[in-house]
């Protein structure tokens, strides 16, 4: 594909030769001549100075490299849509493997394609175009919507419902059974049967080995656009808002409610029964133990507002050093008042 024609389809303003031919994407480090490239962090700068891409994409604030330009707004959104132009994902045709199991009463879609081993159980129903990758467990009464992608070894269970445009990684687990369970007198501890329902809802992607929990009562809802990523852990009864953002693991206890937008960085935890408002941001290997008002960014065990958490840290590495200046005032201290004690009254 020439450059140009790639500019038009990316919406795009062509600085440079539109004539060259595009093969393929890759890194500034690693591009070489036919290869597209993307440019958005400053940090970057030498590798955008040396690469050998054929061209790059780049916001218009950034001064013209030795290569042809592609200037966007949003570059690295640019170079995605690239990727899906010039390196797009071969999808198996349809129909259903011969070593599938089907049960009776499953609804297929036009264009399903169902892969070897893939076991659905009866009454379940499966959305047009979708695709259901070899080893995939789908259990009584499930619903998989449109143009989902569900990968290999994935376990949805029964009466999961899932929206459109979906996808599961390899061995995400919906609908597993909530953590409830009733002491007994004795100490023991009795199952409470998980009997909720979950449910995905529209262009929701979720990470390899992820897992989603089914309540005892009401139902476990991931919002649309919620991008969840590997080793993501929701509890049961958790409502997850609109285009909330969880990096790798990710771990939200029981009914706790996170609102629409929410970011949380790699090994957050937060407990259950409590809200994180609109807009927040959850830093890496946050704990959060109380709730988050909207928009709130907050950082460390107890999680804390960023900046101060900021300010706390920068005292840390002092503290040997001013347990030791405590001390010594203390011992001064000491010396001081037992010499008071020992001067005779006037």
């Amino acid at each position: 594909m020439t450059l140009s024609e790639l500019a038009k389809r990316l919406d795009c303003r062509l600085e440079g030769d539109g004539a060259l031919d595009i093969t393929g994407v890759a890194g500034l480090e690693q591009a070489k001549p036919g290869d597209l490239t993307f440019f958005s962090n400053a940090k970057y700068a030498a590798a955008l100075a040396a690469t050998r891409a054929s061209a790059v994409i780049a916001s218009d604030d950034v001064p013209k490299p030795s290569c042809a330009v592609l200037r966007s707004p949003h570059p690295y959104l640019a170079f995605a849509k690239a990727v899906e132009i010039l390196a797009p994902q071969v999808r198996p045709g349809p129909g259903v493997h011969p070593l599938a199991s089907i049960a009776d009463g499953v609804t297929l879609g036009d264009g399903v394609s169902i892969g070897p081993f893939v076991a659905v159980a009866e009454g379940a129903s499966i959305g047009a175009r979708t695709i259901v990758y070899p080893h995939v467990t789908i259990g009584r009464g499930a619903v998989i919507g449109d143009d989902c992608v569900v990968h290999a070894r994935a376990s949805i269970r029964e009466q999961v419902r899932i929206g459109r445009r979906v996808i599961l990684q390899d061995g995400v687990v919906v609908g597993s059974d909530g953590y409830g369970f009733a002491r007994r007198p004795d100490g023991t501890h009795h199952k409470i049967p998980q009997t909720g329902g979950v449910v995905i809802e529209d262009d929701v992607e979720i990470g390899a080995n992820s897992t989603i929990d089914r309540p005892a009562v009401g139902e476990t809802r991931i919002g649309p656009g919620a991008k969840l990523d590997n080793l993501v852990h929701i509890a049961h009864g958790v409502q997850i808002g609109r285009d909330v953002l969880l990096a790798a693991q990710v771990g939200i206890a029981g009914s706790t409610v996170v609102e629409d937008g929410v970011i949380m960085g790699g090994q957050a935890g937060v407990v259950g029964h409590i809200t994180i408002g609109r807009g927040a941001v959850l830093a890496a290997q946050s704990g959060v133990t109380n709730s988050v008002d909207a928009g709130t960014f907050v950082t460390g065990y107890p999680a804390i507002p960023n900046r101060e958490w900021l300010k706390a840290s920068t005292v840390f590495k002092k503290l040997p050093e001013l347990r030791k200046t405590v001390a010594d005032l203390e011992r001064r201290i000491e010396e001081l008042e037992a010499a008071l004690a020992r001067r005779p009254m006037p």
